[in-house]
């Protein structure tokens, strides 16, 4: 058996459950970013030296496979979403919380590519962010698991969070802000 089965040749693909669809459909689109998602943090997680980070990035990439089924499963297919659990969700927010208290930690603005690891993990935020914007877009057409979107928020946080930790770790300064420029200040809002 062959994985170019050429079934896609004509621009459409299957869902689970076998509908067929446009592949510029949005739920496509939501769920090959996440796709792009797992394969940003697997070349963040080569670039990173730190066991604890690698090992938190691969389970979140294996959970991711669990999001993108999620968001590939229309809601009235034959085959029922997978669901997120709240388990999940909380898993990331008590690492952003972790990883938050720690001292030295950037608490602003950074500027990406200080290091090539924490850089890579700035790539895959940005992923991140577009694969929840993607979501919440399906999720205003139909429903879409509101843990999923959580779940895709948090982890842009924490993605961030990795980048920061890195370069604490490494003595990198990535702060947009040249301490020496009065100009006035910026929201931390991103």
């Amino acid at each position: 058996m062959s994985i170019s089965t050429q079934h896609g040749d004509a621009g459409e693909t299957s869902l689970p459950g076998g509908t067929r669809v446009s592949k510029s459909d949005l739920r496509v689109e939501a769920y090959g970013t996440i796709d792009e998602l797992i394969s940003s943090m697997g070349l963040a997680r080569a670039m990173c030296s730190d066991p604890g980070i690698q090992a938190l990035t691969a389970s979140i990439q294996r959970e991711l496979f669990r999001v993108g089924s999620c968001l590939s499963t229309s809601a009235g297919g034959e085959k029922a979403a997978t669901p997120i659990a709240d388990a999940s969700v909380d898993r990331l927010t008590d690492e952003v919380h972790r990883i938050e208290g720690t001292k030295g930690l950037l608490g602003d603005w950074a500027l990406p590519g200080g290091d090539v690891a924490s850089a890579a993990y700035d790539v895959a935020r940005t992923v991140c962010r577009r694969a929840e914007r993607l979501a919440v877009r399906l999720s205003l057409e139909e429903a879409v698991d509101p843990n999923a979107l959580r779940y895709l928020n948090r982890l842009s946080d924490l993605l961030w969070l990795f980048g920061r930790l890195i370069e604490v770790e490494r003595s990198v300064n990535s702060s947009l802000r040249d301490p020496n420029d009065a100009s006035p200040r910026w929201s931390r809002a991103w």
